[in-house]
Parts: structure tokens; C-alpha cells; sequence
């Protein structure tokens, strides 16, 4: 079978490809890609090149498909795998796979597997390892933002905590405490927010700093502090930017006892160091943000963590329970990802969206992997829909849905186009 592909040839090299996929073996699983959602990850990853620790040193002559956020449905099954797979089941994937301890991972490391792409044959140790999953949502792009959201449960359960002469670690954020996250106005910002709301952790004070006005806007508007006063939580967005001393300001909120935890999702020197100036005792620096620079430092105060025993985790990706456990949550109806998607487009689109991320925009690219359609930004849709038919009835169905991309929509555009 013909597969159209996203693929990898060097730094910066990407190119939208037709070729041919080899036939499945008795260990294999042909399956289409319905949706892909873009990630940083995939940037580092293009950026790079064979630098990346997760690429291969051959993509030039042997180049791979990119993409991990990736959902679709099984065409064709392996005799081995019959028994629990079968032509039509929609599925989700887990690319951190560390087959015996290896870090190759679709969307990095395989010709014939990534998101970006209409077709991939999936190789057995995915199932052996179980991270191809069953996935019985009602919209593929949930099964896609399954990935970043194990990520979020992941980071959280990677944090951890120490009682006063005890070295045991008591796993995960503190149990109804203060929790910072800063850089956290963005997708995966409200992604902790959201799965701090309803996991069995849950704080009492969330604290969301960013120095971007537009984007704590429609953070605040998205998941308010009234809606987070229901779960008995108080929720506080903070620009500190606008802040003579974010140190001061921010640990007032806290009584000046400090954060239990503090999340940063900013690569940047002077976002690690406030996270760690805003620690209490015993607190938690996750460094969730993956820099680009192998070189990349920033200060840490070695007195605190000494007698105050601040200490620091960073996680990259989620574990396949983990990503079981978003998937749950999201069939359950406890999370709801959809407002990390701010932009549509084809795979036609991939390509030029995966160099240009940091530049853009908002918040997750969605790719419909098997439609031709410009990037297109969710905010845009009244104003297109003035010549454009289908934008004007995407416009009408995600203004039902409080402005967010939905199922509905979804089926909408697979239908039209």
C-alpha cells in the first residue's frame, strides 16, 4: 500500500512524500492515520537532526516519518496479533516505548511509523510492550491529545515529597497544596490546570504565571477561578511581567511559606530560577520544559535543598499507564483537552507548521492526515466563512461548543472534504 508522509532527511529537511510500505508481517499492524497533533518535541526533534537522541544517524539515506501524537483506526492485522486487534478498532499509541532500553519512538526513529502520514505499518514490540491501545472516544483528536495529556500525568506522578525524618519519597504533587506553574497560559499549562482540578492530589491554590496578556486572557476564560472554585481550589493567573518583584508577589499568595510545587514549562534560564525561588520546604521543582541547548543551566539554591530539602525532577513523556489514565479520564468526562487546540490544517500543512512552531501562534496544530487543507487558526473560521462555505458551518458548530474544536467538528470536515 501507498502512504503520503511527513519524513525526516536532516536538519530542517522535511519533505511530504508518496512511497511505498512494505507488506505487513505476521507481527505487523497496517494503520491509518486519521489525526496528528503537533508538538515542540517534534521541532527539537527537526531542528536537530541526527543530533537528537531519539534519530538515527542514517536519515539521509533511510528517512523517518515525524509525528507522535497520532490516532487513527487498524486496517490489517498479523496473524500474531488477531486475537486482540482487528480491522476498524480505533487506536491510540504511547511512543515512549524503551524497548530493551532503546529511545526509539515514532514520530523519530521508524521509516514506516509517525504521525504525519496517511498510512504505517506498526512493528510488533508496540504491542508486545502494550502501548498501542484500544481507544473508544468518540473523536480522533482526543486519541491525539491522549500523548500530551500523559505527559501531564506523568509529570505529576514523577514529583514527589518527604516527611520530617523520613527519606521515603511519597509520590506525587502534595495533597492539597500550592501549586505554581509557570510559562502556564499555553496548552499544556491548562492541561496541568485541568488535570490538577480533578486527579486525587488535588491542591488548594493553583497559581498560573505567564508573561503573555492574551494568553492568560483566554486561559482565565477557559477554566476560571469560579470553575475551580467548585472543586474547592483557588486559582490565581498572574502576569509577571506586569509585576514589580514576581518573587514577592507570587510567594504572598502563598503566605510567604512557599510552593509545594512548582511546574516550568519555559525553557528559559529565568523561569527555572524563579521556580526555585518560590519553593517552600520539602518543595517540588518539575522541570517540564525540553530545551534545545544541551548546554542549558540556570541557578539553584544547593542551601535550600540541604535545609529546606528543596529538590528538583524533570520528566519528558508519559509511561503507557499513564497514558491509560488520560484516556480514562477523558472517556469519563473528567478531562476535556479540546481547548489545547487552537489551529487545524492537512497534512499538506505538516511540514511547514513543524518548522515554524515556536513562531506560531496559539496553542496545538491539529492535522487531519488524510485531508488537504491550510493551517488554519480556530479564530479565523467566522472571517473565512464570508467566502468560504465550510468554514462559515466549522465557525457555526465550534461557536456552539464555546468557541473550541469538538467532535461535531470534526466529523464535519472529515465528511466535507
Amino acid at each position: 500500500m501507498k502512504t503520503k508522509a511527513v519524513r525526516l532527511y536532516g536538519k530542517n529537511d522535511l519533505r511530504l512524500e508518496e512511497f511505498q510500505l512494505p507488506e505487513i508481517t505476521e507481527s505487523e499492524i497496517l494503520a491509518k492515520v486519521v489525526s496528528d497533533s503537533l508538538c515542540m518535541s517534534s521541532y527539537k526533534a527537526v531542528s536537530q537532526g541526527s543530533a537528537h537522541k531519539r534519530v538515527p544517524e542514517n536519515i539521509a539515506e533511510r528517512p523517518v516519518i515525524i509525528g507522535h501524537e497520532f490516532c487513527g483506526e487498524i486496517v490489517a492485522v498479523g496473524e500474531r496479533w488477531r486475537h486482540k486487534w482487528r480491522p476498524g478498532m480505533k487506536f491510540a499509541i504511547q511512543p515512549a516505548i524503551h524497548y530493551h532500553g532503546s529511545l526509539d519512538a515514532p514520530g523519530y526513529s521508524f521509516p514506516y511509523l509517525g504521525g504525519d502520514a496517511t498510512y504505517v505499518v506498526i512493528p510488533a514490540p508496540f504491542m508486545e510492550e502494550g502501548c498501542l491501545l484500544p481507544y473508544e472516544g468518540d473523536a480522533f483528536f482526543y486519541g491525539s491529545l491522549a500523548e500530551p495529556m500523559s505527559c501531564i500525568v506523568g509529570a505529576f506522578h514523577a514529583c514527589y515529597h518527604t516527611a520530617p525524618g523520613s527519606y521515603a519519597h511519597q509520590m506525587g504533587i502534595a495533597r492539597g497544596g500550592k501549586l505554581a506553574i509557570l510559562g502556564g497560559a499555553g496548552p499544556m499549562g491548562l492541561g496541568l490546570v485541568q488535570y490538577a482540578l480533578h486527579c486525587g492530589e488535588r491542591p488548594r491554590l493553583i497559581v498560573v504565571a505567564d508573561i503573555d496578556s492574551a494568553r492568560l486572557k483566554r486561559a482565565e476564560a477557559l477554566i476560571s477561578p469560579a470553575m475551580a472554585a467548585e472543586k474547592g481550589v483557588a486559582l490565581v493567573y498572574a502576569n509577571t511581567a506586569a509585576l514589580g518583584d514576581p518573587i514577592e508577589s507570587l510567594l504572598s499568595l502563598t503566605g510567604a511559606t512557599g510552593f509545594d510545587d512548582v511546574f516550568v514549562l519555559a525553557p528559559v534560564r529565568q523561569a527555572a530560577e524563579l521556580g526555585d525561588a518560590l519553593l517552600g520546604r520539602d518543595g517540588c521543582l518539575n522541570f517540564f520544559a525540553g530545551p534545545t541547548d544541551p548546554g542549558f543551566r540556570a541557578y539553584f539554591n544547593f542551601y535550600n535543598a540541604h535545609y529546606a530539602s528543596t529538590h528538583i525532577v524533570g520528566t519528558s513523556g508519559g509511561n503507557t499507564d499513564d497514558m491509560r489514565e488520560a484516556l480514562f479520564m477523558m472517556e469519563q468526562g473528567q478531562l476535556d483537552p479540546a481547548f489545547m487546540i487552537t489551529h487545524i490544517g492537512g497534512l499538506d500543512a505538516a511540514a511547514q507548521a513543524t518548522l515554524r512552531l515556536p513562531e506560531l501562534p496559539g496553542g496545538k496544530k491539529l492535522i487531519y492526515t488524510n485531508i488537504s487543507l491550510p493551517l488554519t487558526a480556530i479564530a479565523d473560521f467566522a472571517a473565512l466563512g464570508d467566502k468560504d462555505p465550510l468554514f462559515a458551518a466549522l465557525d457555526e458548530i465550534v461557536q456552539k461548543n464555546n468557541g473550541l474544536w469538538c467532535a461535531q467538528a470534526e466529523r464535519f470536515l472529515l465528511e466535507a472534504l
